[in-house]
């Protein structure tokens, strides 16, 4: 193999040996040989040093043909290869001299001697042997030659001026050279260029086309050699004038020594190294932080990295990485503190009153990750600071609504100007301890775009088998999150994804009753907007009365975020007339609230006056919390028994009202005194409020309650709600979201409501007082439905 790409040039004539039409061939890697071109050749492989034998026995000529590039490793280069692994251009190269060395390997000084082309492949064992053409070159020695000729030994020299790789002498050959042909060789053998380059000046034999492919390439590297000065140029100077600047400030502080005085970076960088000293770090983090002051302090203040370098030292030594703060494990001091703060929710302060007994009995148990869902105003969100009040824990909160970026969770990497932790590290550092009570609102609101997916960010975060080595991207370095507690809300679990849901405890919270909306007031709300609006409890005064009409006539929602705000209206009212001394005290009763709030917002449209055929009252769920729907229905002379749907009816919705006609004409349709009403009437059934879009199957038994209430010409009773699927055959199905819906009913005034018999299970969900002024009625068969509403029909 050649020892050099770059070999030396004999420019005197060559042994015209004639070229033999076999030679024997040997492959050359990362090189390329050209004629008049002198090439030492190191072998150490058997099978070549057989054919340097060989060759050196008869006319010591063989051919030299470049390898092809492959993935073959580097220890197998030697080996002999393949026919169609070396290019079919080479050059016939005579051997001057040879040498062999005591580890078997031997040497060669060979020259080229003329181009020449493969043929045909003889022989593969024990070496490569081919059959060959001598490829003539074309003598042109006009003026167009001659100008290529001039333009690239100009630029040539050029070359050998800028490059530390190139001897002076180089110039003398190039200038003594009056051959075309042999010039190009000379320079394509000397400059640093691909091999694929190379092989495609030896297959020219023509002079000038040679030419004409080495002005691109000579003009290339000469345009990246000088690129390559300019920039070694001002890394110079840019090395100089920090040098300088380097032995400046060391004099500045040997003088300021002498003074007495020390500078702010040396005074910086002491107290950097006590606090590392002094601080409680991981073994893992103590090196980073170790590694990270060697590095600034060998960094001159006014650089841009020493800032970054020292950010980056000042989050390691603020996190509490061993810090935490100690339980306080009093069970009933916690339950007062929950009881004290919210009204209800019993399910989330029996589990976090189950999280202390455990942690209790198991101090290394890991924090549970609830997530609360509930519709807005009930009270996720302030739960989680009574919570980490009764634990006895700090507490941090941040909002994942509308967030896309994963960096928000992750933090960006320090490549970055400006990067910074995550806002899970950052809530670390801002609480003091690594156990806090973390609060990921509305992470049913994430969002994802190209910056990357903050819910898959979450996975690990929300992972205890995972969360224990966190790695930042800022920090770089594992931080156990196992003993944080993570409390999550959300309105709805259909938007937040599977897997981050399955790693969350769901806690369903519902809708409150109004005695429990009256309750909330009285203790919380009322006294908050009291006080907030500069009032005291002898200028105003709520009876029970006055505040349940504000709740049943001025709101209608299943928090109380509406109702705070109406009391806070009512305070400011009284505060204006307190300021203007037309009246000291005010006492807000039922009968005087209209002077305070004007007309009822909610009146008369709760339950409607009176009961009318084909009218129905459904239940609905709404990320809210529930609803009642009314389902109305008419019937049409001059038809043919079609039945239509309006009030933007979802295709659930549209097929559960199509299953309940056919179910009562396939029961009705064969009766004398009921066929007209399928063969000569339309039906229209209509859900109002028809701008909002409606769907679901559990409006199933109020359908068909409305068809069967036009069929016989009887209203339904207007206190009386339906909620349940049907089938064709008439079967009733189970429904969701029955609590929110009881509640809606509740608020509403219904008292009595029709629900499947396999929620009959649920009813233990409903709050007492709700179920002692509701009839719950259990059906499994619409038949049953029917008879609740109308009894003895069907047996008629």
């Amino acid at each position: 193999m050649p020892e050099n790409d770059r070999e030396n040039f004999d420019t005197e004539e060559i042994d015209e040996a004639p070229v033999p039409q076999e030679l024997a061939i040997l492959p050359i890697s990362d090189a390329v040989i050209f004629p008049y071109m002198m090439v030492p050749l190191v072998l150490t492989d058997e099978k070549l040093i057989q054919l340097a034998d060989d060759c050196l026995a008869g006319d010591k000529i063989l051919g030299a043909f470049t390898q092809r590039e492959t993935d073959t490793e580097d220890d197998e280069q030697d080996e002999i290869p393949d026919e169609d692994l070396v290019y079919q251009v080479g050059t016939a190269v005579k051997i001057q001299k040879m040498l062999r060395f005591p580890d078997g390997s031997m040497r060669l000084l060979g020259q080229g001697i003329a181009r020449c082309r493969i043929t045909e492949i003889i022989a593969t064992e024990p070496y490569l042997r081919a059959r060959a053409e001598t490829l003539e070159e074309k003598v042109q020695e006009d003026s167009r030659t001659l100008a290529y000729m001039r333009g690239v030994a100009n630029n040539f020299l050029k070359i050998i001026d800028a490059s530390e790789n190139l001897s002076d002498e180089l110039k003398v050959v190039v200038l003594n050279i009056d051959d075309a042909g042999r010039l190009a060789d000379l320079i394509a053998t000397n400059l640093d260029i691909d091999v694929a380059e190379k092989q495609e000046i030896l297959e020219e034999t023509s002079p000038r086309k040679r030419l004409q492919i080495l002005t691109k390439i000579v003009m290339r590297e000469l345009d990246v050699l000088e690129l390559g000065q300019q920039l070694q140029t001002s890394v110079r100077k840019s090395i100089d004038k920090d040098q300088r600047e380097y032995y400046l400030r060391q004099q500045l502080k040997a003088i300021q020594r002498e003074l007495g005085e020390a500078d702010e970076g040396s005074v910086e960088l002491d107290d950097l190294r006590e606090t590392i000293a002094q601080a409680d770090l991981p073994e893992k983090v103590r090196a980073a932080a170790e590694r990270e002051y060697d590095r600034l302090s060998r960094m001159s203040p006014g650089a841009s990295e020493y800032t970054v370098s020292k950010t980056y030292l000042d989050w390691l030594l603020e996190l509490p990485w061993n810090v935490s703060s100690d339980d306080k494990l009093d069970l009933k001091r916690a339950e007062e503190i929950l009881e004290r703060d919210h009204y209800g929710l019993e399910d989330v302060k029996e589990r976090i009153l189950e999280y202390l007994a455990v942690r209790k009995l198991k101090p290394d148990h890991h924090g549970p990750i609830l997530c609360l869902v509930g519709p807005p105003g009930v009270g996720k969100t302030s739960l989680g600071r009574s919570v980490a009040d009764a634990i006895g824990r700090e507490f941090f909160r941040f909002s994942l609504g509308g967030m896309r970026d994963e960096a928000e969770i992750r933090g960006h990497r320090r490549t970055y100007v400006g990067a910074m932790p995550g806002r899970i590290i950052a809530g670390i550092k801002e609480c003091g301890t690594n156990n806090p009570v973390f609060m990921l609102d509305e992470i049913d609101k994430l969002g994802q775009d190209f910056r990357g997916d903050p819910a898959s960010a979450l996975l690990e975060v929300l992972d205890p088998e995972q969360n224990s080595s966190f790695t930042d991207h800022y920090l770089t370095l594992p931080f156990d999150l196992s003993g944080v507690m993570f409390i999550t809300t959300a309105n709805m679990l259909d938007t937040v994804p599977r897997p981050l849901l399955d790693r969350m405890e769901v806690i369903q919270l519902p809708g409150y009753t109004n005695l429990e909306k009256l309750q909330i007031a009285k203790r919380y709300l009322m006294p908050r907007q009291i006080e907030g609006n500069g009032l005291t409890r002898k200028q105003i005064r709520f009876t029970d009365a006055g505040l349940m009409k504000i709740i049943e006539a001025y709101t209608r929602e299943a928090g109380v975020r509406n109702l705070e705000r109406t009391i806070g209206s009512v305070c400011r009212k009284v505060a204006r007339a307190v300021a203007g001394r037309k009246r000291k005290r005010h006492s807000i009763t039922a009968r005087n609230l209209v002077d305070y709030l004007g007309s009822p917002s909610y009146s008369g449209d709760r339950l409607r006056k009176r009961a009318k055929v084909g009218v129905a009252t459904g239940l609905a769920w709404t990320m809210v919390g529930g609803k009642i729907l009314y389902i109305e229905g008419v019937t049409m002379p001059g038809g043919n028994g079609q039945l239509r749907l309006t009030g933007q009816l979802g295709s659930v919705m549209q097929e559960s009202a199509v299953a309940a006609y056919s179910y009562l004409r396939n029961r009705f349709g064969e009766r004398d005194d009921y066929r007209n009403f399928f063969t000569k009437r339309d039906v229209h059934i209509h859900l109002p409020a028809g701008a909002i879009p409606k769907d679901g199957p559990s409006a199933g038994i109020a359908m068909a309650s409305v068809l069967l209430s036009l069929l016989i010409d009887k209203a339904i009773d207007r206190k009386t709600a339906m909620t349940g699927e049907i089938t064709l055959t008439g079967q009733v199905l189970p429904i969701g979201g029955l609590l929110e819906k009881v509640l809606a009913a509740h608020r509403a005034g219904i008292d009595r409501i029709i629900i499947p018999q396999a929620n009959e299970v649920d009813l233990e969900d409903i709050p007492d007082e709700v179920r002692e002024e509701i009839e719950f009625v259990p059906v499994a068969h619409v038949d049953d439905v029917w008879n609740t509403i109308f009894p003895d029909v069907l047996s008629r």
